[in-house]
């Protein structure tokens, strides 16, 4: 009897003891919620307090390590690394949910043609106020052109070809326009491994009916292109230039293709013209040469170097640097080569200089992370680029300063392009995220989010290419989207 009553009280106080902590531990907890809850509250009504949305009541709730608060069904989910393949509820899976669900949203509303530019305009009032003299013909035109971009509506191209195998399954890697927006280099990604390339004729981009032709030659490899850009050797854009990994035994090079060659039928006495390779050990760039001062050169990006190669003579310069170089563009007035490195510099090089000495680099700016591509304006006065931390800069080369920077772009890791078109005033690129983004060039504003007609997933990030003249100079002005094995077109008039 003794013994028992003794350990019934021990029981008792031990109970006591962790009711009392629990109460404590309650107060504590209510006097935080009440004291974080009393900022927000004292602004607000009491009709407001019952139309609070799941979310802000599931911030409220602490977060446990290793598990997930599910705001919609209440409660606390365990949370097991993305590696497991027993539990799907992995924060990877709910991550992906989310991003799908805004994918979704944003679709609806282009469908609904919810989308609005800048708050407190649209035709009628851009119109009036053009009429009463507050916009001067020039800031119309640019907002004018505004309100048609938010209006652009997808529509999906079909594409024909004399082989509709040819890429029924083969995913879309890289599309790239010409200067003309005539012609669409391609390179799609083999499912059995390697790349296959061709030429898209958009001449017969009209609408209502988008169709467009394949041409007839494709050509595969089973190395990997890691770089692609127009080359003007005999006409405007008569070739294409594409720098190949090495695989194996095989070395690295960049190849100078024909555009003809994609083309069963020649005109009678027309050849295809040059065709040559160089030996180019892991090219990450390439660009060519439009300024006369290096005419019928090309430059490759290399890790530590950039090669300027005249392909006529076969001449070569060299130019060592600290850091792979994974963008390029030639100025054409100004005899310069402007480089975007691994390390985040961006230098030009004076292409007067030769190889020997040390007096080449022209002009030099600085990012916080690898620049992924480089675009110099018209007047070659200013340079836009962008980098792996979703930067975009607007930079004076004058004076090497920045004086705008576009906010919204998402890259973590990936080589992504940027376009820019300073005849429509705009500036479009397509973040990792796979939203298509689009911004005012004069002020930076951002116009358009584009969806991906696909679910986002790192292996399906689009490629695009806009133009004010799509198929050629009586073309309507749009964008050309490809994603998976498909083509999409936002046109607008």
């Amino acid at each position: 009897m003794h013994k028992g009553s003794w350990k019934s009280r021990r029981h008792g106080r031990r109970n006591q003891r962790h009711n009392s902590w629990f109460r404590q531990q309650g107060s504590n907890e209510r006097c935080n919620t009440e004291t974080q809850q009393s900022p927000q509250d004292s602004g607000c009504s009491t009709q407001e307090a019952p139309s609070t949305s799941s979310s802000t009541a599931g911030s409220s709730v602490p977060d446990l390590p290793g598990y997930y608060f599910d705001s919609e069904k209440n409660r606390y989910f365990r949370l097991l690394p993305g590696h497991n393949a027993c539990n799907p509820l992995t924060m990877e899976s709910i991550q992906q949910t989310e991003m799908e669900r805004k994918r979704l949203q944003l679709l609806e509303e282009d469908r609904q043609k919810k989308k609005i530019t800048r708050m407190g305009f649209n035709a009628s009032s851009l119109l009036q106020k053009s009429k009463l003299g507050f916009l001067n013909n020039t800031s119309y035109c640019r907002l004018a052109h505004e309100l048609r971009v938010s209006c652009m509506q997808r529509e999906k191209v079909q594409i024909h070809s004399s082989d509709p195998s040819a890429l029924a399954n083969d995913r879309f890697n890289l599309i790239l326009a010409d200067t003309n927006s005539e012609r669409l280099f391609t390179v799609n990604d083999v499912k059995v491994g390697g790349s296959k390339y061709g030429i898209i004729s958009l001449r017969g981009l009209k609408t209502p009916t988008l169709r467009v032709h394949m041409h007839e030659n494709l050509y595969f490899t089973n190395r990997k292109v890691n770089a692609v850009c127009w080359a003007s050797l005999n006409d405007l854009d008569s070739h294409v230039l594409l720098c190949l990994l090495g695989i194996a035994e095989t070395p690295g090079c960049a190849t100078l293709l024909p555009a003809s060659l994609f083309v069963n039928s020649h005109p009678a006495g027309d050849r295809p013209g040059m065709l040559c390779s160089f030996r180019i050990p892991g090219a990450w760039s390439c660009a060519w040469s439009l300024n006369i001062q290096a005419d019928n050169c090309f430059s490759t990006g290399l890790s530590r170097w950039v090669l300027v190669t005249n392909v006529v003579s076969g001449h070569r310069l060299s130019f060592g640097t600290s850091s792979d170089v994974l963008a390029q563009q030639f100025a054409v007035m100004a005899p310069l080569l402007f480089n975007g490195c691994r390390s985040g510099e961006i230098f030009a090089i004076d292409l007067r200089c030769r190889n020997q000495g040390k007096g080449w680099k022209a002009t030099r700016l600085s990012h916080d992370s690898a620049v992924t591509s480089v675009q110099i304006l018209q007047e070659e006065q200013c340079l836009m680029a962008s980098d792996m931390a979703g930067t975009i800069k607007l930079w004076d080369l004058r004076n090497t300063k920045c004086i705008r920077q576009y906010e919204g772009h998402v890259n973590e890791y990936a080589h992504l392009p940027l376009h820019v078109h300073e005849e429509e005033g705009i500036v479009v690129a397509v973040g990792q995220d796979c939203y298509t983004r689009i911004w005012s060039l004069q002020d930076a504003h951002l116009l358009r989010t584009i969806p991906s007609p696909h679910p986002a997933s790192r292996t399906s990030i689009p490629s695009v290419a806009f133009s004010s003249r799509l198929g050629g100079s009586r073309g309507a002005p749009g964008l050309l989207m490809a994603v998976q094995q498909d083509l999409y077109c936002f046109s607008y008039s």
